[in-house]
């Protein structure tokens, strides 16, 4: 996020000299008039908006505006009727159908404002929905039309779906509509927070009023519009950036302290979309990488049921189930990430290893650390958990001491020499046993300090294992 000195530096002094910035502010005061926003950068992202629905034809895309919030009575509809006194050629509807819609854009080009969107796109949209929402995905690039069939004859008819878009709803929207929209997440006014009463016929004069005058100034402008690439903060790109760039570009060219506000409400709405709920396979990769913790591998039962006792998630009881080897399978697939043998306490099961996740943790979180090197899958060392012998890492080398006028020594235990295999015996793979720089405990045969620990983990002498003295 850039820092309050450079977002600063975008400032202009003198407001006078910037009647664009004055058309700006009387959209902001009329707004802040009848809707109590949730902050000052809200009420600037609704102000430049607007500003862009005038204009929709300069730029290459058109951010929808999402007016969203948990509860009803929030402002939602208040803000769409105040909106459709300051933006052109208004249609604002509380439902209205594919057809309907993509006909009106063709004709008369309106500013779409449609609220109780909740209503459309519920739980269990249907075929039509998804239609509208497919044309509501479409209209937010420039250009973008839908194919239809009209006439008698069948005609094949591409009709243009390209216009500046307002919803309002309870909730949050499909996620295709989410991310080409400015969201303002609305509450409900405190007691505190007061705004005047709207009625609609005493509002109208006023506020056409403000509308004519933001019109003339951004019409002798246009041109320059279209050819105005601003600098947006760090970190806004790709979508983000398709649906900010119109309004800050306006910012600019307003002056004064616009270009600095425009780019502050740009960092905190962004912020806002970024806090929206993640789907739930995002979420599972989320509590993957919570529940591995330290762990380069984990089997796929260890997995689940650590992911069934986290708090506040919904695999302990995901549909009326949990979650099982199978749903966790098919979720992550999707990711490309396929579960495999890994080796647990000497047995081979099925499971999950940290680098064949890694890579979607990067993709679709972008906060996961530098990744560590890959580490190799070796047999685990035999634990003070089940046989009461530290770990080569727990225990402390000795101190070299070295007897007074003796050599000084080079190490701290004596090699163990080749032990000769008796022929009766059976022979072991000594190469599978593994050599440490310092005792790791006692030989389990003899009870002295050995180097080398059996196939099962176990510190043991060599010969003790095959019956030879060491």
């Amino acid at each position: 996020m850039s820092s309050t000195a450079e977002l600063d530096a975008w400032a202009q002094p003198v407001a006078v000299d910037h009647p664009g910035a004055i058309a700006l502010e009387d959209v902001a005061v009329a707004l802040s008039r009848f809707v109590a926003f949730p902050s000052p950068a809200a009420r600037d992202a609704v102000a430049l908006w607007v500003a862009h629905a005038h204009v929709v034809a300069a730029f290459e895309s058109s951010p929808r505006l999402a007016l969203l919030s948990p509860e009803p009575a929030s402002g939602k509809t208040r803000t769409l009727e105040v909106l459709e006194l300051l933006c052109p050629r208004p249609m604002h509807a509380l439902n209205a159908s594919t057809a309907a819609i993509f006909r009106s854009i063709e004709g008369e080009r309106p500013t779409l404002l449609l609220d109780e969107v909740d209503a459309i796109f519920g739980r269990r949209p249907g075929d039509e929905n998804e239609d509208l929402r497919a044309l509501l995905n479409a209209g937010h690039r420039r250009g973008a039309t839908i194919p239809r069939c009209v006439g008698p004859t069948m005609e094949v008819r591409r009709f243009p779906v390209y216009a500046a878009l307002a919803l309002a709803g309870l909730g949050d929207l499909p996620d295709t509509l989410m991310s080409r929209s400015v969201i303002v997440r609305m509450r409900r006014r405190a007691p505190g927070e007061g705004i005047e009463s709207f009625r609609y016929r005493l509002a109208e004069p006023d506020l056409h009023e403000v509308r004519d005058r933001l019109a003339a100034w951004l019409d002798s402008i246009r041109a320059d519009l279209a050819g105005h690439w601003p600098e947006l903060p760090d970190g806004i790109t790709d979508r983000p950036a398709d649906c900010w760039e119109p309004l800050v570009a306006i910012a600019d060219l307003a002056g004064d302290d616009w270009p600095a506000r425009a780019r502050v409400a740009c960092v905190e709405l962004c912020r806002v979309a970024e806090g929206r709920e993640a789907s739930l396979g995002v979420r599972l990769l989320a509590d993957l990488r919570a529940v591995f913790g330290d762990d380069d591998r984990l089997t796929t039962e260890t997995a689940l049921t650590r992911l069934h006792e986290l708090d506040e998630a919904p695999w302990a009881e995901l549909r009326g189930r949990p979650l099982d080897a199978r749903g966790l399978a098919r979720r992550l697939a999707a990711y490309g990430v396929r579960s495999t043998k890994v080796k647990i306490a000497g047995k081979a099961l099925q499971g999950y290893r940290r680098e064949d996740l890694w890579d979607s943790w990067q993709r679709y979180m972008p906060s996961t650390p530098p990744s560590p090197e890959p580490t190799e899958l070796t047999e685990p060392r035999w634990s003070d958990a089940s046989a009461g012998v530290l770990d080569a890492e727990q225990v402390p080398e000795p101190p070299a001491v070295a007897e007074p006028g003796a050599p000084p020594l080079t190490c701290t235990v004596p090699q163990v020499p080749a032990v000769p295999v008796p022929a009766e015996r059976e022979v072991l793979d000594l190469e599978a046993w593994t050599p440490a720089a310092a005792p790791i405990g006692r030989c389990f045969d003899c009870g002295e300090p050995t180097l080398t620990v059996d196939e099962g983990g176990r510190p043991c002498h060599p010969g003790c294992a095959l019956g030879v003295a060491p």
